[in-house]
């Protein structure tokens, strides 16, 4: 006789294709995809400068790419806020329904619109038209966001579990809300300024990436100074959602491979669309032969590969730094994506350095560029490390804790690109002879350096371990001396 039928309990609480409930799982994997990826091309426009050959890397074209460069990296950090924002807000909200799918379709189609936005301010930098329209689209990214978060505690059931059955979720409601209306609310002032003085506008939208950082360094002198704040007289104890806590781990892992992604992907992009030749400039120029054609764009085939092992092994790294952390705190958060900022930068060092399998010009000075946005990227993966050390017994896993086994490797490996980077660069100073063929076939040399300095860091290891062992000979005897006198329950 067969016994009853296993219950399904999470069918009716998680899940319910009758109705149109389901988990969250997919929607967030489409959503940290489409982020990522609007995030990384927004370094389109800034590597398709257009520079006419007769063109010298003077300050002009120095201050034109610093100034599309910086306008980027802001950009790239405020979708990264949008992103978190969203990250935060399905920390509440546990299920969908087909609404909530629809609204955060919304808030996606939005979002894919930056890009176009951002293209007109770093296009026309001076003008209020492309700030206006940027910001009015973060504040359309707020709007919807905002109209899920009220969406969803209309209906409790679609909230997490601990949330949908207490009696606090109103209190909730608004840490929520004032989480995801910050940014626009900045933006709103912002889209104002643009109309009277636009260097102000930018000031604003720089505030939406540091505000949260600078009202937590203010609440923390504010403590030092009159004392820590008074507990609420109001005990919220259905749920544990601190506003100031870290990210999910995983989530940052998923928006982070992302980027890598598709940073690799442009690369392979500018090969397809600049270095498949003609047909009718193979006939002409190279006598019909295809081989000579692709001879002509060895260099950019060059600066692909050294790029693309650049990619890899940063991703690597990254992937081995998270490999030991437990927690991200939010140090650690601000740290990953300044990375990544950088990271969404290498296009634009395979563009200039890529670029003189066309304009031989200014060699040294764009080998600086790439060097410059390769050490950034590294150097805030070093920071991560650092700053995760500080707090290691919380955030990493005890295998690299100070004098742990895997300790020295980690340190070595995430050392190695700023490293490379600073050696590279003043090369290009004090050399005149480095060019960017020397430099990418450094890039490609890396990995055979990483897998060196590892072989190098375990010998190191093990020879510091022999002697160690060396060193006490006499009380490893006198303790195997003594082991049979011990009791047998010992």
């Amino acid at each position: 006789m067969s016994g009853p039928p296993t219950p399904e309990p999470a069918l009716d609480r998680q899940e319910d294709p009758a109705s149109g409930i389901q988990h969250s799982h997919r929607m967030l994997s489409f959503s940290d995809a489409l982020l990522s990826i609007i995030a990384t091309v927004m370094i389109l426009p800034v590597t398709h400068t257009e520079l006419s050959p007769e063109q010298q890397f003077d300050k002009s074209i120095q201050k034109l790419l610093a100034t599309r460069i910086a306008v980027y990296l802001m950009t790239f950090l405020i979708v990264t806020v949008a992103w978190a924002a969203h990250t935060r807000l399905f920390q509440v909200v546990g299920r969908i329904d087909d609404t909530l799918a629809l609204l955060n379709l919304a808030c996606m189609m939005t979002i894919t619109f930056l890009p176009f936005t951002f293209s007109l301010m770093v296009t026309f930098p001076e003008a209020p038209l492309g700030i206006f329209l940027f910001c009015v689209c973060v504040i359309a990214i707020g709007a919807v966001q905002a109209l899920i978060v009220l969406y969803a505690f209309r209906f409790p059931h679609l909230l997490s579990p601990a949330l949908a059955c207490s009696a606090h979720r109103a209190l909730c409601r608004r840490h929520v809300l004032g989480v995801v209306l910050r940014g626009p609310a900045l933006c709103f002032a912002a889209a104002g300024c643009s109309l009277f003085f636009y260097p102000a506008s930018y000031l604003l939208m720089a505030m939406v990436v540091f505000l949260p950082y600078v009202s937590k360094a203010a609440g923390w002198c504010r403590s030092r100074l009159v004392g820590p704040p008074e507990p609420p007289t109001e005990v919220v104890d259905f749920f544990t959602f601190d506003l100031q806590e870290p990210l999910s781990k995983e989530r940052v892992e998923a928006f982070s491979d992302g980027v890598y992604a598709i940073v690799a992907t442009l690369l392979i992009l500018d090969i397809c669309e600049d270095n498949v030749p003609d047909p009718k400039d193979v006939q002409e120029e190279f006598q019909g032969s295809l081989v000579a054609a692709l001879r002509a764009s060895g260099p950019r085939f060059l600066a692909y590969f050294g790029s693309f092992a650049t990619v890899g092994l940063l991703w690597f790294a990254h992937h081995s730094l998270f490999l030991h952390v437990r927690k991200a705190t939010q140090a650690m958060g601000l740290l990953n994506t300044l990375s990544l900022a950088f990271v969404g930068g290498l296009p634009l060092a395979y563009q200039q350095t890529s670029a003189f399998a066309r304009q031989p010009r200014d060699e040294l000075e764009r080998v600086r560029v790439s060097c410059a946005i390769i050490f950034f990227a590294s150097i805030f993966q070093f920071a991560i490390w650092t700053t995760a050390l500080l707090r290691q017994r919380e955030t990493l896993r005890p295998a690299v804790w100070f004098g742990g086994q895997e300790h020295a490797f980690m340190f070595a490996k995430l050392a190695l690109y700023p490293c490379a980077s600073l050696l590279a660069f003043a090369a290009t100073c004090f050399l005149s002879r480095v060019s960017t063929a020397i430099f990418h076939l450094t890039q490609i040399a890396v990995p055979f350096a990483f897998l060196l300095l590892r072989l190098l860091v375990r010998a190191g290891l093990a020879a510091l371990s022999a002697l160690r062992a060396l060193r006490r000979p006499d009380h490893g005897s006198a303790d195997e001396a003594r082991a049979p006198l011990l009791p047998a329950h010992c």
